[in-house]
């Protein structure tokens, strides 16, 4: 994987910065969802965010006392500026996720939205030793079949790097030893993540290693 220089690495982007993309997903998606068209750029779009960059965006229905996956999709290369990949991403996110069928306008009030921003992804020297728990998401790829599990996914189901190699593999349609076969390259990046507490609601940016501690109960960094 070889990327061109002066792409924006997720440690760049300020809590205003992650605040605007996420309301720039929220208007994509229900400007899509509502009129059947795709925004462009807001004026007052920062210039850095007009970097080309690398991001997914995750909406999350809202259930009483849960939240439920509605639709994840992003991508992993910096093909456009980043605020135009946000843009991209959500609404693909709500209406070509193979897995749901497209958002509805019913469903608007109902739903939270996570900006994930990625970092270049570097190759994997030492498996498994060189994956955190927490910090990386992954990339497992051999010929054809490729996937990819962002950082956050480990932390909401308390998994240990062996599984979640294991689901980085069954994600990318291979069995889940996959990534003791030498053929299969390994990726590992980075995140900075900024979400709605709540239905266009009040938005943070998430400690996932923070997080880690509080929900695994366990030593961080978890490699093993």
């Amino acid at each position: 994987m070889s990327y061109e220089q002066n792409i924006i690495e997720p440690s760049e982007i300020s809590i205003d910065e992650g605040v605007f993309l996420v309301r720039l997903a929220r208007k994509a998606i229900e400007t899509y969802v509502i009129e059947s068209r795709k925004i462009g750029l807001p004026d007052d779009t920062p210039e850095k965010l007009k970097r080309k960059g690398m991001a997914f965006v995750t909406i999350e229905s809202v259930l009483k006392e849960s939240k439920e996956l509605r639709g994840c999709i992003g991508f992993l290369q910096p093909v456009a500026p980043l605020a135009e990949t946000v843009i991209n991403a959500a609404i693909a996110a709500a209406t070509e996720d193979p897995r749901f069928p497209p958002l509805t306008y019913n469903e608007l009030n109902n739903i939270v939205i996570e900006v994930s921003i990625l970092s270049i992804p570097k190759p994997v020297r030492r498996i498994p030793d060189d994956i955190i728990i927490g910090k990386h998401g992954i990339i497992v790829m051999r010929g054809w079949y490729s996937g990819t599990l962002l950082p956050q996914v480990p932390i909401d189901y308390c998994w240990d790097v062996e599984t979640f190699l294991a689901e980085g593999c069954l994600k990318a349609g291979m069995e889940p030893d996959c990534w003791l076969d030498r053929r299969t390259k390994l990726f590992v990046y980075e995140a900075s993540i900024f979400y709605e507490e709540s239905p266009r609601g009040a938005i943070s940016h998430r400690n996932l290693i923070q997080e880690f501690k509080s929900k695994c109960k366990a030593d961080y960094p978890y490699s093993k």
